[in-house]
């Protein structure tokens, strides 16, 4: 059976990650950082939801930007360094943010799909998982990417 070619290309790409060493090390980096995340926003959320009694996703969507903005700051100091100078600016964040707009798309709709079949917090924590991928990819790909040295001030 021939896979379509966008499906080819895509399972190359992803078997080239997976031989690139410093790819690899960058992206254990990004998980490292995603696991304080976790604790970040599943804490955030498990607050407002139980003690605050927030509907899931207002306890979600407060919960991913309390995350967010940590995870743009130890990103860019550790996971992205080399490419961010270790300096933080408002236009990235405001970028990074925007990118991980997909990570909390594909998070949110994962908890409010699971919670009618599991324990929400369960369901958060799956959300969480599924949108790391998403987030990975649109952190090293658009937001984090080297830039020559001309567009760094």
């Amino acid at each position: 059976m021939q896979l379509p070619d966008p499906v080819q290309n895509l399972c190359a790409s992803v078997t080239k990650l997976w031989r690139d060493r410093a790819m690899m090390l960058k992206a254990l980096s990004f998980a490292l950082v995603g696991v304080v995340n976790f604790g970040v926003d599943f804490g955030v959320f498990s607050f407002a939801y139980y003690f605050l009694h927030w509907p899931i996703i207002a306890a979600n969507i407060v919960s991913w930007c309390v995350a967010v903005s940590g995870s743009y700051v130890m990103n860019s100091l550790i996971t992205f360094a080399s490419e961010t100078g270790r300096q933080l600016r408002l236009k990235d964040y405001v970028s990074f943010a925007a990118s991980q707009s997909g990570g909390l798309v594909t998070n949110t709709a994962t908890i409010f799909v699971l919670a009618y079949f599991m324990p929400v917090l369960w369901a958060k924590a799956l959300a969480i998982g599924a949108s790391f991928l998403v987030n990975f990819s649109l952190s090293h790909w658009f937001v984090f990417r080297r830039r020559g040295k001309a567009t760094r001030h």
